[in-house]
């Protein structure tokens, strides 16, 4: 499978030019395989492009303007899709490729199992189980907490009778070498 990305090498607006050159640049960067079709110089290619950008992907005046991306005769998308599905991270999905072996990729969103709200199944799944142990066993959120603040302040009042322990020692002590001391300057 060849990506095919039609181009128009001269044309005179500079937004087609940076959007042209980010799609090529991005594709080498990532090592696909693609074939860059100029509709500037070769009437073929410009009226291949039009007539197999589906209707609906084509702006209102009816001339898709390139970039425009296929995977063989698979139209796949302009450039706005395209920077979308790079931003998603769901490129090769886009472009119909199997992701790199040791991609972060596996599946696109398409084949993976979603549920209406967007949530992934498997996600989703994993919470529900959390919640279910949780009433299970009784306990809440707002209980797990209580329990650590509780276990905190415990300690805290431990460290604070030991200081108050520890102080009223010293004091004592203190008041004992006074007393000697008294005693023995009366002595002298």
């Amino acid at each position: 499978m060849v990506i095919k990305v039609f181009v128009a090498t001269s044309s005179g607006s500079i937004a087609i030019r940076k959007k042209q050159q980010e799609v090529v640049g991005f594709l080498e960067a990532n090592k696909i395989d693609f074939k860059e079709l100029d509709i500037a110089g070769d009437e073929d290619n410009r009226k291949w492009m039009r007539e197999n950008v589906p209707g609906e992907k084509k702006p209102q005046n009816g001339i898709p303007l390139p970039p425009q991306i296929f995977n063989e005769e698979q139209y796949c998308g302009d450039f706005d899709s395209f920077f979308s599905a790079k931003e998603e991270n769901i490129i090769y999905s886009f472009l119909g490729l199997a992701p790199p072996p040791g991609s972060k990729v596996t599946k696109s969103p398409e084949e993976s199992s979603s549920l209406p709200n967007g949530d992934v199944a498997g996600e989703s799944e994993g919470t529900a189980e959390e919640a279910e142990k949780a009433e299970e066993s009784g306990e809440t959120e707002a209980q797990k907490e209580e329990e650590g603040a509780s276990h905190i302040s415990e300690s805290q009042e431990k460290n604070t009778e030991e200081v108050m322990e520890e102080g009223a020692k010293g004091e004592a002590e203190e008041e004992d070498a006074g007393e000697e001391e008294a005693g023995e300057e009366e002595d002298s």
